[in-house]
Parts: structure tokens; C-alpha cells; sequence
């Protein structure tokens, strides 16, 4: 069944406004995932985010329950938050059983929040009424109605909240209905059916969602939360049976398992059922949005979040990257750009030779006419693979691998390298008295570093010292590299990951070192692998500096020859 939004041309370019809403509870539901503490100051950052990218409602919390959602309704109407696009909406319950409506001070927070949109939390499931409430199913009506006139004589526009609907609705579905006439009787605009303890299908919510609008006669929203995994799909099952208000949270927080994504909804309405619920240009965004909100809520962004993940459009398998050298749209199901993301072809023992020139073409290497190093190339990886290798997250060493490969020179051997490693050494010091100080923060163990490298026909000895073996080891590298290669200066270590490799044991364990570094403008991450955990370190280390002394000084380009250092 077509949406109810479907009326509207797709290819106007203009948002629905008012016949479509797309409503984010990010800052009150998403709040209640595990792990998420948003201060004042980030929900403000959070709902400027939601405003840029022009969602039309801001659920920003319960006022008058909670001391902060109270501050940030106060500093938004102080004009902390200006709003271009979207309208604040102020979440709270129902009058108390027994309690005049006026007389009730959370209602009366409600009103002293200042926000024009107000969404009421009802109860429509009987089961709830008589137990949780515990008053009577007249009663729980009353409480409905009162409230919602009462915030409408006031001049705010309501919502109304229908939680655990879907359950309610099974067990008794005239009394569900019943409380959503109460309330659009008392002047609510829309009556949103939740799915709260997210237990529903697509097909089974689809049609009572069908069957709400055929026998209601109101206009519906959806609120699903995600326990079987089909918050998303059950979103979109609702809107193309005609629900036209949509209420998600930001990367599918939520309490247990989460709300449905935003992002991935948005993707879905605005890309496959064509409805413009975005003012135009806004859906490049959300890529950026998703990422700035992950890091607001401190937690690390979903690689593999449909349309805004790092890997949303990455490819793995030689059989994909065939397909995309001719024509990208053959594994992708819609333009990256179209949603401020990017393809990425991933380097693994799975890659053929249109994997690596893909790879090439987007550092920007050109192998298109050169088949013998792409061959090279695939033969290399396969084999350093075998060895415990990877490239999949290790772009900068694969690209060192394919300008060394692109020079003639073996990647294995050290002529590659802007200098000649005769030795290096680490020391790790303990306390003299025998006695680390507790905690990982004020241990005094420390580590120093000698390295012994030739630069052309110099000689080259420095020391560096660190809070462990492979920071030692970086400042001496860098130490003694800076005054031949001054782009260094800026570069400095900012991740270091090891893992043990399957199918190695006890002390003959083989480990795989990753090193992540940055000048201040970009950030690069290489790979090294061996028995010794400090050795592996060595190599990815020394990749990361050629990687910076090459894409400094040189063009990236298939003529690259190797560096040679400065006199």
C-alpha cells in the first residue's frame, strides 16, 4: 500500500513540511542507551546537528522530571538554540489519576518549558491501565483528554504518545483506539502507535497500522524500538501503509537494543520511496551529522551502519571490484556522495587485479596501463597475507607496497626505505626499589629507545625515550629522521593496535602491529607483522615515517620513483 505521503510529487524538490513528519527523540529516548550521558552543552550540540540536517521535530526531553532536560529547555528559550528548520518538542505524561489537570506540576513543567510541541506519553494497552496505572480504563480516558485540551487551550500542538500500542492492540484493539479518539477528539494532531517493547514484524505491524487508519479515521505516526532487529524495516512498513509522522533517534540509540536509526530511515524515504521529508540538499549530511553525533555521545560510529558507515560501500571481493571498474552501480545500490559517504575497496587476500587498481585509483595511483605491477601487486598481498599481513586497514602500507612495486624494487627489501637500518635497541626501566606505583596513569616504569641508521652516508645515532617500547622507539625514529626530513616534525603516533594471529600459540605467537599517525591534517595507518611483538611494531613504524616523507614530497602519481633523501 502506498504511503499516505505519496500523494505529494516526488520530484517537486521540496520538502513535505507539514504532511510528512520526520521526528527525532535522539536526546530523550536515544538518551536511555546504556553508556550515553549527554551534558546540557551536548544536547544543545546535539540538536543544533539534527537542525542542520533539517529533521522537522526535536524531542529534547522531559521537563520537570529530569534537572537537565528542564536547564535545556530554559537555555533554548533563552536563545541558546535557534532553530532554522525544526520545531523543540517537550515530552511528559498524562495528568495523575485523580489530579486536576491544572493542578498537576509536571503538566504545568510542560507549559513552563516553552516548547510550542508537546508529546504526551498515554497508555492504550488495558493491561497496563489496570496494572501499572492502576486506575480504570474510563479514567486512563479522562486523563488523556483533560491533558491534551488543557495544553491546547495554552496554544500547544500535541502528540500523543500511544505506548506498547501494538500489544495492546492484539489484546484489545477497540480500547487502543478508543485513546487515540480521546485524544484527537481533545485536539492532538497525531496519534503515534509505539511498538515499545519491539517485539513486532514488518507484515503483522504493517497491517494493524492499516487497519488503525481504516478504523480510527486519524492521522498515525510510527515509534519502533529494535529487540528483533526490524525497528528500520517496521518504520518503513508503516509509512507505506500510510503512517506520515516517523519517530527515530540518532544511530538507532535507545534503551536495550535500540530505537530505529534515523539515518537509515531517512536513507530508505528519501532514496527508495522518493519522498523529499528533507529540505533539498540536506541528505549529503548525513554521514557527517551521524559521525558528529557518535562522537557527542562518545561512542565510536557503526562501520557497517547502513548509507553513513565507513564500510557501507566497501568492497572486499575481487568478483565485486570486477563489476564496479565497469560500472559502480553494479554493487552499490545508490551513489555514495548521495549521502556525504565514500566506496572504499578493501585489500585482502580476496582481491584480484581489479581490486588493487580500483585500491590504486582512489590513492591516486594510476595502474591502468601498467598490468605487470598490478600482478605484482595481487601476488604480494596473497602472500604477505598467508604471512599474517593485512591491508584492509592498513591503506598506507599497501600504497608504500604499490610505488615500491611501481619502482621495480622488491617490498621486502630495504632499498625502498629513506634511509638504512644498522641496529636499534629498547630498554624498559622499572623503579629502582623493585615497587610500579598502582594504576596504569602513574606507573614510573618508562622506556628508551637507541637507534643506529644510515641517512645516504651519514651516520645517524639518537635516542628516544617514551612511556613504553614502541613510543620510544617512535620519538628516536622520528629524532633522528627530522633534520633530513623536516615534514616529520609534525607527525606524531595517535593509535597503536596488536593482535595475537590465530593458529600461534604460547611464545611462538605471531603478532600483528597496527600504528595509526598524523601530521595535524590527515591520518595514515600501517602494518607490521612478526614473532616479536616489538619487531612488529619496527615495521609500522617505519612505514608510517617513509609514508609521510613520500606523500610530502612527492606527486601521487604511477611515475613516482622511489625517495631519495635531502643533502
Amino acid at each position: 500500500m502506498p504511503s499516505a505521503a505519496s500523494d505529494v510529487p516526488a520530484d517537486t524538490g521540496l520538502p513535505l513540511g507539514d504532511t510528512f513528519h520526520v521526528f527525532d527523540t535522539t536526546l530523550r529516548d536515544g538518551a536511555q542507551r546504556e553508556g550515553i550521558s549527554y551534558s546540557v552543552t551536548d544536547k544543545l550540540a546535539v540538536a543544533a546537528l539534527l537542525d542542520e540536517l533539517g529533521v522537522g521535530f526535536i524531542e529534547g526531553g522531559w521537563p520537570g522530571a529530569l534537572p537537565k532536560d528542564t536547564e535545556f529547555f530554559a537555555r533554548a528559550a533563552a536563545g541558546e538554540l535557534p532553530l532554522r528548520t525544526a520545531q523543540l518538542v517537550a515530552f511528559g505524561s498524562t495528568r495523575r489519576a485523580g489530579l486536576a489537570v491544572q493542578d498537576d506540576p509536571q503538566v504545568k513543567a510542560l507549559l513552563d518549558s516553552q516548547a510550542p510541541v508537546v508529546t504526551l506519553v498515554a497508555k492504550s494497552d488495558v493491561r497496563h491501565v489496570e496494572r501499572a496505572l492502576r486506575t480504570t480504563l474510563e479514567e486512563n480516558l479522562a486523563m488523556v483528554a483533560d491533558t491534551v485540551r488543557y495544553l491546547t487551550d495554552n496554544g500547544r500542538r500535541v502528540f500523543i504518545d500511544c505506548e506498547h500500542f501494538f500489544d495492546g492492540f492484539a489484546a484489545d484493539a477497540d480500547y487502543g483506539l478508543r485513546v487515540g479518539e480521546a485524544a484527537v477528539a481533545a485536539g492532538a494532531d497525531v496519534v503515534v502507535l509505539c511498538d515499545t517493547n519491539g517485539g513486532q514484524l514488518p507484515g503483522p505491524l504493517s497491517d494493524t497500522v492499516a487497519e488503525v487508519l481504516r478504523r480510527g479515521g486519524f492521522r498515525v505516526g510510527i515509534h519502533c524500538q529494535d529487540d528483533t532487529g526490524c525497528a528500520v524495516a517496521n518504520s518503513i512498513a508503516a509509512v507505506q501503509a500510510g503512517a506520515t509522522h516517523v519517530q527515530c533517534t540518532a544511530n538507532g540509540y535507545g534503551e536495550r537494543a535500540g530505537n530505529a536509526d534515523l539515518f537509515a530511515v531517512l536513507g530508505n524515504l528519501i532514496t527508495k520511496l522518493e519522498l523529499p521529508v528533507l529540505p533539498p540538499g540536506r541528505l549529503a549530511d548525513l554521514t557527517r551529522v551521524s559521525h558528529a553525533i557518535a562522537e557527542l555521545a562518545n561512542i565510536a560510529p557503526n562501520t557497517h551502519q547502513a548509507y553513513v558507515g565507513s564500510s557501507a560501500f566497501s568492497h572486499k571481493a575481487g568478483l565485486h571490484a570486477s563489476a564496479i571498474k565497469v560500472d559502480p552501480d553494479l554493487y552499490n545500490h545508490l551513489d555514495p556522495d548521495a549521502v556525504g559517504n565514500d566506496m572504499h575497496i578493501l585489500i585482502t587476500e580476496m582481491a584480484g587485479r581489479a581490486s588493487v587498481e580500483l585500491k590504486a585509483k582512489e590513492l591516486g595511483l594510476d595502474l591502468s596501463q601498467r598490468p605487470e605491477v598490478v600482478q605484482t601487486v595481487v601476488d604480494t598481498v596473497k602472500n604477505r597475507e598467508a604471512q599474517g599481513f593485512s591491508y584492509e586497514a592498513a591503506d598506507a602500507s599497501f600504497e608504500l607496497l604499490i610505488r615500491s612495486a611501481l619502482a621495480g624494487a622488491d617490498a621486502a627489501e630495504p632499498e625502498r626505505l629513506p634511509f638504512r637500518l644498522e641496529s636499534y635497541r629498547v630498554i624498559v626501566e622499572s623503579p629502582k626499589n623493585g615497587k610500579a606505583v598502582a594504576g596504569p596513569s602513574s606507573s614510573e616504569v618508562t622506556s628508551e629507545a637507541t637507534v643506529k641508521i644510515w641517512v645516504g652516508n651519514t651516520r645517524v645515532v639518537a635516542t628516544g625515550e617514551g612511556n613504553g617500547p614502541v613510543h620510544a622507539l617512535d620519538s628516536a625514529l622520528r629524532l633522528a629522521l627530522e633534520p633530513q626530513f623536516p615534514p616529520l616534525r609534525s607527525v606524531e603516533l595517535t593509535d597503536y593496535k596488536v593482535r595475537i594471529l590465530a593458529g600461534h600459540a604460547g611464545t611462538d605467537s605471531i603478532t600483528r602491529v597496527l600504528v595509526t599517525s598524523t601530521d595535524g591534517e590527515r591520518d595514515w595507518t600501517t602494518v607490521g607483522v612478526h614473532a616479536n611483538v616489538v619487531e612488529a611494531s619496527w615495521q609500522a613504524l617505519v612505514d608510517s615515517v617513509v609514508y609521510a616523507v613520500q606523500s610530502a614530497d612527492q606527486p601521487a602519481s604511477a611515475s613516482d620513483q622511489q625517495m631519495q633523501p635531502t643533502e
